[in-house]
């Protein structure tokens, strides 16, 4: 099968690199000149931050223009804002029951659907950190253990969710984790278990600074994150959304019970789900470091635009929202300060 990765930033220079190191012929596209000058002279240099170890592997990077013929499988790994330009690009390069497989984060099967098709729409969750340093260099932040991937069909039925498994399984051969691929029949589920995490450890790293493992290990951001996964998880409950289990932990059984000693059991066990992914910062931090505008939006800006659909009050995600564009247009500093605006 032809498979490419289009955009091979941090997140997907790392899930590239592992199927071509576990048997694959995948191309790494990337408009990143030297990021592509990078991979083509040294390879793909991760540096497994959790597990104090480097891989260095070659693979096949290109530039966009450079695509030729037509794939099999695209998995999409760009910014969600240039959904529509992107596929625009995409779909003349893909074969007529090719699949383009999303893995980009919030809920992003409705664009790609309007593009592609019901039958060509496929999502994959991700649940691994990385950071982009560039020139063909990333770093790993979650442990090679801890690195899952689910993927299912969106509307169409899902009758390639196997062969997206199957091709996925080669980055846990890659690196001993059979646990790596799995598939599932409630994409959904998946989704919105990662859009909770996302929302609240990702939208707070942005406002805070901190690494996950500083946000769950201290006290005011630990109950704000927990009152934000709860409101993800009474968003999805309301539209009628069963949580898929996260890293083999069932969140809103964990998590969601609402009495006393259910509220500081959560508190408790907050630090010890993120143990695996404590170094990890929030790429949509790195976007505004680097004078970008990050997705926000399509974080905790779509669990507030879900909740006003089912009648869900989101002021937690909301506030969020708010101090992040208050950062990207200068009127907050990146700070634990501002954790004292959220309640």
């Amino acid at each position: 099968m032809k498979i490419a990765i289009y955009g091979a930033g941090a997140m997907g220079t790392i899930l590239g690199a592992l199927l071509t190191k576990g048997g694959l012929k995948v191309d790494l596209i990337t408009r990143n000149q030297a990021h592509v000058n990078g991979l083509k002279e040294k390879g793909a240099q991760i540096s497994c931050v959790a597990d104090q170890t480097e891989l260095t592997i070659p693979v096949s990077a290109l530039l966009p223009q450079e695509m030729t013929g037509e794939y099999d499988v695209i998995f999409l790994m760009t910014k969600q804002r240039y959904n529509g330009e992107i596929l625009e690009f995409l779909l003349p390069r893909l074969k007529a029951d090719g699949v383009i497989c999303t893995m980009q984060n919030g809920l992003p099967e409705e664009s790609v659907l309007a593009a592609a098709g019901a039958e060509r729409t496929y999502g994959c969750v991700a649940s691994y950190g990385a950071s982009f340093i560039g020139e063909g260099k990333v770093a790993l932040t979650s442990e090679l253990g801890a690195m899952r991937v689910q993927v299912g069909g969106y509307l169409g039925g899902g009758e390639k969710t196997a062969v997206l498994q199957e091709i996925l399984s080669y980055a846990g051969k890659a690196i001993g984790n059979e646990n790596f691929a799995r598939g599932t029949e409630n994409l959904a589920g998946a989704r919105w278990s990662k859009l909770a995490i996302n929302a609240a450890f990702s939208g707070l790293s942005v406002v805070t600074g901190q690494t996950f493992g500083e946000i769950a290990r201290k006290r005011k951001s630990k109950k704000i994150a927990l009152g934000v996964l709860r409101e993800c998880m009474d968003v999805a409950t309301a539209m009628g959304v069963t949580l898929e289990e996260m890293q083999g932990h069932d969140m809103q059984k964990l998590l969601g019970g609402r009495g006393f000693f259910q509220t500081q059991f959560a508190l408790f066990a907050l630090p010890l789900a993120m143990k695996r992914h404590k170094r990890l910062r929030s790429g949509m931090l790195a976007d505004i470091q680097n004078g970008k505008k990050c997705e926000i939006d399509f974080i905790n800006g779509v669990v507030c635009r879900m909740g006003k659909q089912v009648g869900v009050k989101t002021p937690l995600n909301e506030k969020i929202v708010e101090i992040v564009h208050g950062i990207e247009n200068g009127l907050y500093e990146i700070s634990p300060e501002n954790l004292d605006f959220i309640n």
